[in-house]
């Protein structure tokens, strides 16, 4: 009997286990290489923040609250249309009357960060509207604020899609 039998009672062959090594790199390797490309795209790609100084906005929010009571309480509404590159506003009051006034603001796509400024012209009682020749379709926010004779203002945000 040769001494490799007696060490381990069977037909030792020290060449037949050398991948075993070899498999737990490998597979370290793999777990490496994954984790390097997670990182890369966690590092290149959007970070999730819209909105700058987060926390100071944060400790304002009162003041958003009471803004919105404000908005809330003056009963108007707008409604915002977009067709044919033409950015359509209808605002009306509580009682359904039209609100005159002048509207100013801006059509955004915040994740490209593209603004297209607006520049609106009153087509009759409470309808304004603006020629959009926007760069891309999809899906745009209208930001616009509405203000009367008065000073009183409504903030507008609704989104539209461009076909």
């Amino acid at each position: 009997m040769s001494d490799s039998t007696i060490r381990h009672g069977l037909d030792y062959d020290p060449k037949r286990s050398r991948w075993i090594p070899w498999a737990f790199v490998g597979a370290f390797a793999v777990i490496i290489a994954v984790n390097l490309v997670l990182v890369y795209a966690a590092l290149t790609t959007f970070t999730g923040v819209t909105t700058g100084k987060s926390y100071d906005r944060g400790r304002a929010y009162n003041a958003v609250l009471a803004e919105a009571a404000r908005q809330d309480a003056l009963g108007w509404q707008a409604r915002v249309t977009l067709q044919d590159g033409v950015l359509t506003v209808l605002a009306t009051d509580r009682e359904g009357l039209p609100v005159g006034g002048r509207v100013e603001g801006v059509l955004l796509r915040p994740l490209e960060g593209a603004e297209l400024r607006l520049d609106f012209a009153a087509a009759g009682p409470g309808k304004f509207i603006a020629f959009a020749a926007l760069p891309g379709r999809g899906q745009w926010e209208a930001r616009l604020r509405l203000t009367d004779a008065r000073g009183e203002h409504l903030d507008i945000r609704q989104r539209v899609i461009a076909p």
